[in-house]
């Protein structure tokens, strides 16, 4: 080939390609000739004269018929047209319906077939089987391979069925065929009789195994779960300093066994709502009975059930999906891995939610100062928990002002530091060539880059790669004269500020808004600085989480226990949140220390008249009226349950 013919070739579109016999498009007309053959190419080695394509339907109805409007339809009869045609999507699963278990294995074989794309897909097994019987009978026993303990399958359903239905006598002559072998049988801890095949495929594929009997045209679903799963183990985003060493791990039935275990209260409830069209993943609604608010709960089950995805891989899409608007960069509904957080917040008269699959939990609804708090600030001493929190909180505020307040002091307020200061800072300066606004956003990128690094890389050498780069870079930028030396040290500081941050989503929030206060202070000094708090508090203040204010019990202000900034003693931690309208308010009673005689002479006495739920009383019931009058007059009487519905 010479230079001119492969020059001519760069320059020249390939159209070639649109010749293929695969293509993605939904007709398969366009790429075949009036034959059905694939391309004109066959045609014409055969002598046919060349044909016109055919033209596409929908192109001469275009072409042929203008464009005439439509009349508008009410938005629920458009919603129930969409709801029909659901099911006829490209991507959807085919649908079983409601049809009954066919009598005849040979018709039931033909549906599994079809439904499972059988026996192209390997995972579905299909048993065949004599059950021995005084009339012997045929039986399929079918599950999905990898989902099942085949040792429970071998020696609790497929040994008593084959071997032992001969040998053990039948008791009760008038029992039928399908009964006997429920009760004598199969020796499972949970069987459930199906007589839906919907039913039937939705066992299958949550792992249990389903008995089919010829002639009876119902199943037994045998419960014989046994996937490999990860084991208990520590926490890895919330280190334990004090407290139970348990995560939530993938497998579901663990994680709510966890709770279960630590909350051993007839009231919990779980409830289990199957999100997902094709991932069919189990959601449960974990609450106390008696304690949290009906409201509330209905709200949650709602928004779940009204989900209509494909997919639920993960609790963090599950949170997204549920999230009050409108949208801001705090969290609204809190994720945590460990299971004594869960059974607190439960306790308190929150609600939780589990997904399947996923080793993290969400509670609903959340306070802001929920998510400056730790397990170990309540199980440490009172003193130490507080100092602990008035770090956390003070390191807050340098993460997300530190960096801007520098840049405005530098750029707009040098007066308001001392002289001696503002001149070392000059000094130190003199030679960088940069303004401090490129110091600074080359100093912060250059710390996003080393923590997102140490995340990434093997576990092994992570830490060490974040320590080694952080002093390499910070050295090296001093010693070439591009960094100033002061600066260094309020990079690093912001950024050991910031991870003092107990919640890893609250933490991206921290990151993002500090370089928000940055471009705020390069602009407008500490009038920026002052500007954008007000903004990110007034965006504060008008967020809610299932109908809470996110600044509750502080904004609107609600009585509550000594536990928002400072932690009061373990013994006056007696009311539950009083913005979660829960139906008992008292966590405790007044007087929790009865052998402590001070406690009993500075506390009051416990009423001896009625149960303790009515400890709500008249007082709380003045109180929230008049709340409530507020919110109609001002919209300042928000409340948990009541104004879920209406608020989303």
């Amino acid at each position: 080939m010479d230079f001119r013919r492969w020059v001519k070739r760069l320059f020249t579109v390939d159209d070639s390609i649109l010749d293929a016999t695969f293509s993605l498009g939904e007709r398969e007309d366009v790429m075949k000739g009036p034959g059905g053959n694939s391309g004109g190419d066959e045609d014409k080695s055969e002598g046919k004269p060349d044909k016109p394509m055919k033209v596409r339907g929908d192109d001469r109805d275009n072409e042929q018929k203008p464009v005439s409007p439509q009349k508008p339809i009410p938005l629920s009869e458009w919603a129930k047209k969409e709801g029909k045609g659901e099911s006829s999507r490209g991507g959807s699963e085919p649908d079983a319906g409601d049809d009954p278990i066919p009598a005849s294995l040979d018709s039931l074989e033909e549906m599994l077939n079809k439904t499972f794309t059988l026996p192209q897909n390997k995972d579905i097994i299909v048993r065949h089987l004599i059950i021995g019987l005084p009339e012997p009978r045929r039986a399929l026993l079918v599950f999905v391979d990898g989902l099942v303990d085949k040792v429970v399958i071998n020696n609790f359903i497929l040994e008593p069925l084959m071997l032992l239905a001969s040998v053990r006598p039948d008791t009760d002559p008038g029992t039928g065929d399908m009964e006997r072998v429920l009760r004598t049988l199969v020796p499972g801890n949970q069987v459930e009789r199906v007589t839906k095949f919907r039913n039937a495929v939705k066992q299958l594929l949550m792992g249990n195994s389903v008995l089919f009997i010829e002639g009876l045209g119902e199943g037994l679903a045998v419960e014989t779960k046994g996937w490999d799963t990860r084991s208990v183990s520590d926490p890895k985003s919330e280190q334990v300093i004090r407290g139970p060493h348990e995560a939530f791990t993938e497998n579901f039935r663990t994680n709510t066994g966890l709770i279960r275990a630590r909350l051993r209260s007839p009231r919990l409830v779980t409830e289990i709502i199957q999100v997902g069209q094709t991932t069919k993943n189990d959601v449960a609604v974990m609450y106390l009975k008696g304690v949290a608010n009906p409201k509330l709960v209905e709200e949650v089950k709602r928004r779940v059930n009204g989900l209509s995805l494909d997919a639920l891989i993960d609790s963090g899409l599950l949170e997204q999906y549920l999230e009050d608007p409108p949208s801001t960069l705090f969290p609204k509904i809190l994720s945590t891995e460990r299971p004594d957080r869960v059974v607190a917040f439960l306790v308190e008269g929150h609600v939780a939610l589990l997904v399947s699959g996923s080793p993290y939990a969400l509670v609903v609804p959340l306070s802001f100062w929920s998510l400056l708090h730790t397990p170990e600030d309540a199980y440490l001493r009172w003193p130490f928990g507080s100092f602990i929190r008035v770090i956390r909180f003070a390191s807050l505020l340098i993460a997300v002002l530190l960096p801007g307040l520098y840049i405005g002091v530098v750029n707009y307020h040098p007066e308001m530091i001392p002289t001696d200061l503002m001149m070392a800072i000059a000094a130190s300066r003199e030679t960088v060539p940069f303004p401090v606004i490129g110091e600074v956003l080359l100093m912060e990128l250059a710390i996003e880059l080393i923590r997102e690094a140490g995340i990434r890389i093997p576990s092994v050498i992570g830490p060490t790669i974040g320590i080694v780069g952080a002093l390499i870079l910070g050295q090296a930028a001093v010693q070439a004269g591009i960094i100033s030396p002061l600066l260094v040290i309020v990079v690093a500081v912001t950024a050991l500020a910031s991870f003092t941050t107990p919640n890893y989503n609250l933490s991206f929030a921290v990151r993002v808004m500090r370089f928000f206060f940055i471009a705020l202070a390069a602009g407008f000094g500490f009038y920026g600085v002052t500007l954008g708090l007000a903004a990110v508090l007034g965006n504060l203040v008008s967020a809610k989480s299932f109908g809470v204010p996110l600044m509750s019990p502080v904004a609107p202000y609600r009585h509550s226990n000594p536990d928002i900034v400072l932690r009061g003693q373990a013994y006056e931690q007696e009311l539950r949140p009083e913005y979660l309208r829960t139906g008992d308010s008292r966590m405790q009673e007044p007087v929790n220390r009865r052998w402590d005689a001070w406690s009993r002479a500075i506390r009051p006495q416990p009423t001896k008249e009625g149960p303790r739920m009515e400890d709500t009383g008249a007082k709380r019931r003045k109180d929230d009226s008049g709340a409530r009058g507020q919110g109609k007059d001002g919209g300042n009487g928000e409340s948990g349950g009541e104004g879920g519905g209406k608020d989303s």
